[in-house]
């Protein structure tokens, strides 16, 4: 894996957090030069000061189609472009405003469409989406998270062959110890992974680092196009 992303050219769009972090610091591992991208300066520095001055940042809202179109006219042409920012209010469709569901597509549907739509990315290249598990096995407290997953797992297949030779994947997670459940209280949230983990077939709630081992399978694997991976802890067939 490392000889492939020796010196490549890896953007990681939602790099400064969570499951864009660890995926950052595994294709900076493996040898690539890395630029993580954010909303958030603050997560952006601090993200730096984590995985090293050698990591580029650049504050990138995947909401402006300006801001998004003005990145990638002023760079080189990206070897792998890794998207896994957003955010998605969710709730049951009858009590979820319409404001919240449309800022649930406009974040995480949405902004990949747009980084997709604008990126410039080398031939044989590749660009991943980060999807979830919910796309396959809906909940009746997230059906529009699921719904989100779904369009955005069926963009990648599209885009494989638009592309092409560009290759556009997907790694569909399940429940992820992120700081996006960080706003629980500490009692709570440990209460909820460990009831989820005794229902998982792997009897653990997933970890950023197995999502960016997902990711960055996908990254170094040159046959790999269309696809989408889904690492749940079993959590589809549970």
């Amino acid at each position: 894996m490392s000889a492939q992303l020796n010196h490549a050219r890896v953007l990681v769009v939602g790099g400064s957090s969570g499951i864009g972090l660890a995926t950052a610091a595994a294709a900076a591992q493996a040898g690539a030069a890395v630029t993580i991208a954010s909303r958030s300066q603050a997560k952006l520095e601090s993200a730096v000061n984590t995985l090293g001055n050698t990591v580029r940042a650049v504050a990138l809202d995947t909401g402006n189609v300006v801001a998004v179109e003005h990145i990638f006219a002023n760079e080189a042409p990206w070897d792998h472009i890794v998207i896994s920012a957003a955010h998605t209010p969710s709730g049951p469709v009858r009590s979820l405003s319409l404001a919240d569901a449309k800022i649930a597509m406009e974040s995480k549907f949405w902004g990949a469409y747009r980084v997709a739509r604008a990126a410039k990315i080398r031939e044989c290249g590749s660009l991943t989406f980060v999807s979830g598990f919910l796309s396959v096995r809906p909940s009746s407290s997230s059906v529009l998270q699921g719904a989100i997953n779904a369009a955005l797992e069926a963009l990648a297949r599209g885009l494989a062959l638009e592309l092409a030779p560009v290759r556009v994947n997907t790694v569909s997670p399940g429940l992820i110890a992120t700081p996006l459940w960080s706003g629980m209280p500490n009692d709570k949230r440990d209460a909820m992974f460990a009831d989820a983990a005794q229902r998982l077939p792997a009897r653990r709630i997933g970890q950023p680092m197995d999502i960016a081992n997902a990711v960055m399978f996908l990254v170094a694997t040159p046959f790999a196009t269309g696809s989408t991976v889904r690492v749940d802890g079993g959590g589809a067939i549970a």
